[in-house]
């Protein structure tokens, strides 16, 4: 016998939901942060940091728990994490956390960010759904951990951190490039 799919609770519905605008709530107060005088400056970009990556696992996990995915969902969560790491990226590049050479995998995840969201907005438009795809959820996670690791403040987590972010920049290119090679069908038949 198969077992019946329990529909989720109005509360269940709302929880993943809440917990993405928290994310980008969280946004103004992390980029306040950098500015507070230390040890303030050096600690709270990270706690903060990291209370948001780990909103960004739990409303996907609780989400699919409770079978309580929603449309508003599909496009806030991403959009929350892209706006999330633009922003995390855009401090460490102004603070000097991330300089010369490293800007580059910089622009690679911002450019793939603006170009993927650009591309799933033009295949909504076509009413195509782009599911997010298992190498994509592994890039989320490495940037995440990169920008974890570069928040805090030793000096001996940088190598590491650079390292990861520039794994994080190639993975960024590599799934740019999947999403637009699944989506090129469309874009041909879009008058490309």
């Amino acid at each position: 016998m198969m077992e019946q799919t329990q529909r989720p609770t109005a509360l269940q519905r709302q929880v993943p939901n809440l917990l993405t605008g928290l994310r980008v709530a969280a946004i103004p107060f992390l980029i306040i942060a950098f500015y507070l005088p230390a040890p303030w400056s050096d600690w709270l970009p990270l706690g903060l940091f990291m209370m948001a990556s780990v909103t960004d696992w739990l409303d996907g996990k609780l989400a699919r728990r409770w079978n309580a995915g929603s449309k508003l969902g599909q496009f806030m969560d991403p959009m929350a994490d892209k706006v999330l790491v633009v922003a995390i990226i855009v401090m460490l590049v102004s603070f000097g956390t991330i300089g010369s050479w490293d800007v580059i995998p910089a622009i690679a995840i911002l450019c793939r960010e603006m170009f993927v969201s650009g591309l799933r907005e033009f295949l909504a438009f076509r009413q195509v759904e782009v599911p997010v795809s298992g190498l994509a959820k592994w890039k989320t996670a490495t940037q995440m951990l990169a920008l974890t690791v570069l928040l805090v403040p030793f000096g001996f987590t940088l190598l590491p951190g650079l390292l990861l972010f520039w794994l994080a920049g190639y993975l960024a290119l590599h799934t740019g490039y999947v999403y637009l090679r699944a989506a090129l069908p469309e874009l041909r038949g879009g008058g490309l």
